[in-house]
């Protein structure tokens, strides 16, 4: 007979904590939260109100930014010494619940418990917008991070420099038509937030990233016709370390995946002291999302990783989750902190 494990509410606090640092594009947050106090079960649910209609219509952006933070709970709960039982989509009559966890009992001295400094890592990840030194991340920490990938049910895509080149072009060819795009350019601005603005969500300047004066990075443009908003430009690093993770299908659970390998994948190269940054924008186009598949190896491609050695990414707000166990209740903001940088 399976033993039950009871949360406590600090138990439950630090699992919400580590679930809410996932990275999500915009900073939207996109994920809510139900404890059910009779099964022990922890529901992810989708927050429909933070969705994107332009840049993320079909949702796939909101099921990666959910998996990383299944990922994260699925981290801190091992790291907690319990073991969480996992079902994706596990309700087809409630299409909004996207994950249920269920932490069946304490950890053995049998269970292996190695997670290579990945739980700390959850607080120290944040998205680098800034210039990388162009240093080369050594081939043993790259091979790590598409193992990390793989063992999640994706998989890495490390092209040469040809490929980094062909993969940027694609993704300035989709940062040129979301600028040129005004409903596009302005519901990307909508998620700024004001220097001494108490937000909980959205992206505050100050973790905003320069563009490249060189023009070679195609960093995302958050401040559109907003010239006054823009920091001034950088030199980025000339040779680009880029990584593709994609999946062999494209369903809702496989975004779930994907989401779950992408904080792999990122927690993996902050453990080992690499920067990351993410560029979602030509995912956005479903001709250049296609495009960047190059060949039908690569299948369904979900996000392009920057990677490399360089300062620390800006914080972005995150809004805890209050662990409340009322039948029903599903978790609200409650307090401003924190947290870790956005996607794209």
């Amino acid at each position: 007979m399976r033993t039950r494990t009871l949360l406590d509410a600090a138990t439950l606090e630090s699992l919400l904590a580590a679930a809410v640092a996932a990275p999500s594009i915009h900073n939207t947050q996109p994920w809510r939260f139900r404890l059910d106090p009779e099964s022990q079960v922890l529901e992810v649910h989708s927050a429909p109100e933070r969705i994107l209609p332009l840049a993320d219509p079909a949702h796939r952006a909101l099921y990666l930014s959910v998996g990383a933070a299944v990922f994260n709970l699925r981290l801190a709960a091992v790291h907690l010494g319990m073991r969480p039982d996992v079902r994706l989509l596990p309700d087809p009559q409630a299409p909004g619940l996207l994950a249920a966890v269920r932490l069946t009992r304490r950890l053995t001295a049998d269970d292996h418990l190695d997670d290579a400094g990945l739980h700390e890592a959850i607080a120290r990840r944040h998205s680098s917008r800034m210039p990388f030194t162009g240093r080369p991340v050594p081939p043993p920490i790259v091979a790590e991070m598409t193992a990390a990938a793989h063992r999640a049910g994706a998989r890495l895509h490390v092209p040469d420099i040809a490929g980094t080149r062909w993969l940027l072009r694609l993704t300035a060819a989709a940062e040129a038509r979301n600028i040129a795009d005004p409903e596009r350019a302005a519901e990307t601005r909508g998620w700024i937030t004001a220097p001494g603005r108490d937000a909980l969500y959205g992206i505050p300047l100050t973790a905003l990233g320069p563009p490249d004066s060189a023009a070679r990075m195609p960093m995302r443009d958050f401040t559109g016709a907003q010239a006054a908003l823009r920091r001034p430009t950088l030199r980025f690093e000339r040779h680009a370390q880029a990584a593709l993770l994609w999946t062999s299908d494209d369903g809702r659970e496989d975004w779930l995946r994907a989401g779950q390998a992408l904080q792999y994948v990122l927690l993996t190269a902050t453990a080992r002291g690499v920067r990351t940054s993410l560029l979602h924008q030509a995912m956005e186009w479903p001709d250049l999302r296609g495009a960047t598949a190059g060949s039908r190896r690569l299948r369904r491609p979900q996000m392009l990783i920057r990677f490399g050695y360089g300062p620390d990414g800006g914080h972005t707000p995150r809004a805890s989750a209050n662990p409340e166990r009322e039948a029903g209740c599903v978790t609200e903001p409650r307090a401003s902190h924190p947290g870790t940088g956005p996607t794209g």
